[in-house]
C-alpha cells in the first residue's frame, strides 16, 4: 500500500522543526458536509483498540498521542515514526501504539481526520491504519482550508487510490462516526493524564520530547 500511496502523491507536507514544540487547542470552521455517497447510516463507535505495530511482548513500548490537524504531529509521523519502525519495531524491540488526541487544532479536521483513519483501522487492520495515517499527514495542507465538499472529495480520492472504500472512509469522517471514541481518548489524555499538546510521546511510560534524538535515546536506555 505504501508504494501505491507514494506514487499518487507528488508533494508532501512541509516539515517543521520539532524540538519541544507542539500543537495546542485552537478553533476552526465546522462546515456541514456535502459529500454524496450512498452509504447507510451506521452506529457510532465508542470502543476500538489503540492501533499498534510491533510484538505485544516487546521490551519497550512507545505511545504517541496525535491530532491529525497538528503540523508538529505531521513532522513526527513523517520523520520520526518511520525511524522508530525501521530501527526498532521491525527488529521486535519496540511496540508502538497510536492514541488520538483531538485538541482540536482545527475544529473540522481534528475530528474528521481521526474518524477517517479509525474507519480504515476498523475495516482493514492496524498496518493499513498506519499507512493511511501517513498519507493523511502527507496531505495535511489539503484539509486546512476550503469548503467541506472539496475536502471530503479529496479524502475519498486518497482513500480510493490506497485501495480502500473511499465512500465509506469519507462518510465516516463526514458523520464523525468515531466521535464517542475520540471524545473518550481526549478526556483520557487531557483530564486523566494532564497532557496539553501534541504530539505527546511516552517511552515505557516516561514522557520524552517527540524528536528522533530524544526518542532514540529513551529507547536505548529502556532496552
Amino acid at each position: 500500500m505504501r508504494q501505491t500511496r507514494r506514487a499518487y502523491l507528488a508533494t508532501t507536507a512541509s516539515a517543521l522543526a520539532l524540538g519541544t514544540a507542539g500543537c495546542v487547542g485552537g478553533s476552526g470552521g465546522n462546515a456541514a458536509s456535502a459529500l454524496e455517497c450512498d452509504v447507510p447510516q451506521r452506529e457510532q463507535v465508542d470502543s476500538l483498540p489503540a492501533p499498534a505495530m510491533g510484538p505485544e511482548d516487546a521490551t519497550v513500548v512507545v505511545d504517541g498521542w496525535e491530532d491529525f490537524a497538528c503540523p508538529h504531529c505531521a513532522t513526527f509521523s513523517l520523520e520520526v515514526l518511520p525511524k522508530i519502525e525501521s530501527n526498532y519495531v521491525s527488529e521486535g524491540i519496540v511496540r508502538y501504539r497510536h492514541h488520538d488526541f483531538p485538541l482540536p487544532v482545527n475544529e473540522w479536521w481534528s475530528w474528521k481526520g481521526a474518524s477517517a483513519a479509525r474507519q480504515v483501522q476498523n475495516e482493514a487492520d492496524d498496518e493499513t491504519f498506519f499507512d493511511f495515517s501517513h498519507t493523511l499527514y502527507e496531505n495535511q495542507s489539503s484539509f486546512s482550508g476550503g469548503d467541506a465538499e472539496t475536502k471530503l472529495s479529496t479524502l475519498e480520492e486518497i482513500a480510493t487510490d490506497a485501495g480502500l472504500d473511499g465512500c465509506s472512509v469519507a462518510t465516516a469522517a463526514s458523520r464523525e462516526r468515531y466521535r464517542p471514541l475520540l471524545e473518550a481518548e481526549r478526556t483520557d489524555a487531557a483530564d486523566d493524564r494532564g497532557f496539553r499538546g501534541t504530539p505527546t510521546v511516552l517511552v515505557n511510560g516516561q514522557q520524552v520530547s517527540p524528536s528522533w534524538d530524544a526518542v532514540e535515546s529513551a529507547i536505548e536506555n529502556a532496552r
